[in-house]
C-alpha cells in the first residue's frame, strides 16, 4: 500500500518518558523528553504501515512541566489541523504523570468529531523491554480507525482504550498504570482493530460551550487536600488567591469541623467551591446543607474538577450556572 494510500494521522509530541533517554536497560533515573518525534516515530517498526504520519513537537517536557499554555497551544493545534479534508485523527505522545489532565482539558475545548488519542509509556525508550513504542502503534492504528471517530478523546495504553473524562494513572511503575476505576474501559485494541463496547455518554468535544481560540489564560484554580488535623489557614489562604477552589475531601467529599466552618465563612465571597474526594472510586453526594457557592464535582477526581471549573469560569462566575456546567459534564 502506498503513502497516498494510507489516512493521515498527525502526532503531536509533548515529551514524557516515552521519549525519555537514560543507562541502557534501567527503567528509573532517565531524562523526560530525551528524544524528538521524528525519532519515536522511526523507532518503531510497521508504524508507517498503518497511516501516512506526520510528526510536529509542540514541547518535550517532562509531564510535572506541561502549562496551562501547552494545553491552549494543543487546542488550538487540533481545531486548526482538523479542518482539513485530508487528515483522518491524531496522536498525542505525553507524559503519564499529567497525562489525564491534559486528556480531559482537550476532551471539553477541541471541536472535531475525528479521532484524538493520547498515549505515553511507563518505561523510557532505552529501557530493557519499554512500553512506549506498543502504545504508540496502537494509539496510531485507533487514530487512523473511522470507528473511532465521534467518541471524544481516547487514551490507550497495553490494549486497552479509555475515555478522556473517566481515565486515571493509578501505578508508579506498573505498564498497565492507568483505568477507569468503575467505569472500565470503552473497549480493548487488538493488534491495529479497535473493539468498543462502551461508549461516553457525557458531552464532549464538540457538543461542550468552551472556546479558547481567544484565550492567553485560564482563570485560577487551587486544590486544598485534606487530611487529619489540616490547618484550615491553608483553605482560607488558597481561597483568597484564587478565582475558584477544589476540596479534596476523605470519603464523601467529608472534611473536619474546622475546615468546614472556614469553608462557610466563605460564602459571602461567592467565589465557587467545588467538593471533590480523595477516594478514586464514587460520587460525591452533598446530603448536608451547604453553603450557597459549594457544589459536587459528582466522579471527577480533584485535578479534573480544577480543569473543568477553570473552564466554566471562562463563561460564568453564577453558580447556578456553573452547577449545571458540572452536571454536564
Amino acid at each position: 500500500m502506498s503513502k497516498e494510500d494510507l489516512r493521515k494521522v498527525v502526532i503531536l509530541g509533548t515529551g514524557g518518558t516515552i521519549a525519555g533517554v537514560g543507562a541502557p536497560g534501567l527503567t528509573t533515573g532517565y531524562f523526560s523528553g530525551g528524544m524528538d518525534i521524528e525519532s519515536l516515530i522511526t523507532g518503531v517498526p510497521g508504524l508507517k504501515k498503518l497511516a501516512w504520519l506526520v510528526g510536529e513537537q509542540i514541547a518535550n517536557v517532562n509531564s510535572d512541566d506541561i502549562t496551562q499554555e501547552d494545553w491552549l497551544r494543543l487546542t488550538r493545534r487540533i481545531n486548526e489541523l482538523a479542518k482539513r479534508d485530508d487528515i483522518a485523527g491524531f496522536v498525542i505522545t505525553h507524559g503519564t504523570d499529567t497525562l489525564e489532565e491534559t486528556a480531559f482539558f482537550l476532551n471539553l475545548t477541541v471541536k472535531t468529531r475525528k479521532p484524538v488519542v493520547i498515549t505515553g509509556a511507563m518505561r523510557p525508550a532505552t529501557a530493557l523491554s519499554p512500553d512506549g513504542p506498543f502504545n504508540l502503534y496502537q494509539a496510531v492504528a485507533l487514530a487512523a480507525s473511522p470507528e473511532a471517530a465521534g467518541k471524544g478523546v481516547l487514551a490507550v495504553f497495553s490494549d486497552a482504550v479509555y475515555s478522556a473524562r473517566d481515565v486515571q494513572k493509578g501505578s508508579t511503575f506498573h505498564v498497565d498504570a492507568f483505568s477507569s476505576d468503575d467505569f472500565g474501559c470503552l473497549g480493548y485494541i487488538r493488534d491495529t482493530k479497535p473493539y468498543f463496547y462502551n461508549a461516553p455518554v457525557k458531552k464532549h468535544t464538540v457538543e461542550t460551550e468552551f472556546d479558547v481560540t481567544e484565550l492567553t489564560e485560564l482563570p485560577k484554580v487551587a486544590i486544598s487536600y485534606f487530611h487529619v488535623d489540616a490547618d484550615p489557614e491553608t483553605l482560607r489562604f488558597q481561597y483568597m488567591k484564587s478565582d475558584g477552589l477544589i476540596i479534596a475531601g476523605a470519603g464523601n467529599g467529608e472534611m473536619s469541623l474546622l475546615w468546614e466552618k472556614e469553608m462557610r465563612a466563605f460564602e459571602p465571597y461567592g467565589k465557587p467551591i467545588v467538593i471533590t474526594s480523595r477516594i478514586h472510586d464514587g460520587i460525591v453526594t452533598l446530603h448536608r446543607e451547604v453553603p450557597s457557592n459549594v457544589l459536587s464535582g459528582d466522579t471527577l477526581n480533584p485535578q479534573k474538577a480544577r480543569i473543568l471549573l477553570m473552564l466554566a469560569l471562562t463563561k460564568t462566575q453564577n453558580i447556578p450556572k456553573i452547577r449545571r456546567i458540572f452536571e454536564k459534564y
